[in-house]
């Protein structure tokens, strides 16, 4: 991937998420409530909490499908922004999911799946493709080792082979970070093995991870910090090594587990 993905070096860069007293509300229920978070440049974090806890409302806040109700003391800034043109923001920010996998089901190749990431489309449709966006395109195979598949329609490919795809159209623009809502969700031991080598990768390179989870495997080496969130709320954020324990994780999912840690990995035994 181009080596120099920011213009700023982090130091010098606003934080790349600045929230504060935020809530969103879905009919009369509050599906955040009264968070505040702030992210830096470059920082790979993972939000991590069971199934209904608010994290992809968070998800859709960020990428502006959710709105924060206004209210004293309340601010949403983003790369030290409070107003952004949704397609600007899509640069700025790769987002992936198991959901967008869904409206890909299609003849699509793979090639065609990363050169829709620079119309924010789903396919091409009478696109004006530049060789710009082609050789961009190149390096993008290169860099994720998947140029044997490139002219594989999705619908052909295994879920990980198609994941994979996904992430290289949300890195057509050198985002300053990669948005992960429960990235592993389908994955056999064999993808699951392949995606988050894919996803160090990315990480070694520089740009940032923001993963939502609820399974502590998906919490590469290169995430060092975790914030947890339940009923809403963030309930816990600090260092990986302090948030992963027994006590903490176990009372988020209200389960009674034993965390191991091996190699930088962590998992959950004993429940």
């Amino acid at each position: 991937m181009n080596s120099s993905l920011y213009s700023l070096s982090p130091e010098s860069s606003p934080p790349l998420l600045d929230f504060t007293n935020i809530t969103v509300m879905r009919e009369d229920k509050k599906v955040l409530d009264s968070v505040s978070l702030k992210v830096g440049a470059g920082e790979h974090i993972a939000i991590l909490g069971p199934n209904g806890s608010g994290k992809s409302s968070f998800i859709r806040t960020i990428t502006r499908e959710n709105y924060p109700v206004m209210q004293d003391g309340m601010w949403f800034k983003i790369l030290g922004e409070e107003v952004w043109h949704v397609g600007d923001l899509r640069k700025s920010l790769g987002i992936v999911s198991h959901e967008l996998q869904f409206t890909f089901n299609r003849d699509t190749t793979g090639r065609d799946v990363i050169l829709s990431g620079f119309f924010s489309s789903i396919g091409l449709f009478r696109h004006d493709v530049t060789a710009d966006m082609e050789e961009k395109t190149n390096e993008i195979l290169k860099f994720l080792e998947i140029e044997g598949l490139s002219d594989r329609p999705m619908r052909k490919m295994s879920t990980g082979e198609a994941r994979r795809f996904l992430i290289g159209r949300a890195l057509v623009h050198d985002p300053k970070a990669l948005i992960l809502d429960e990235p592993t969700t389908g994955l056999d031991l064999h993808a699951l093995h392949t995606f988050r080598k894919t996803l160090r990768k990315i990480a070694q390179s520089g740009t940032g991870i923001i993963m939502v989870t609820h399974n502590l495997y998906d919490i590469i080496p290169e995430i060092t910090r975790v914030i947890l969130m339940k009923d809403a709320k963030f309930c816990g954020d600090g260092p990986k090594d302090e948030i992963l324990r027994d006590d903490v994780i176990g009372g988020l999912f209200d389960v009674s587990l034993h965390i191991r840690e091996e190699c930088g990995w962590y998992y959950a035994t004993g429940y």
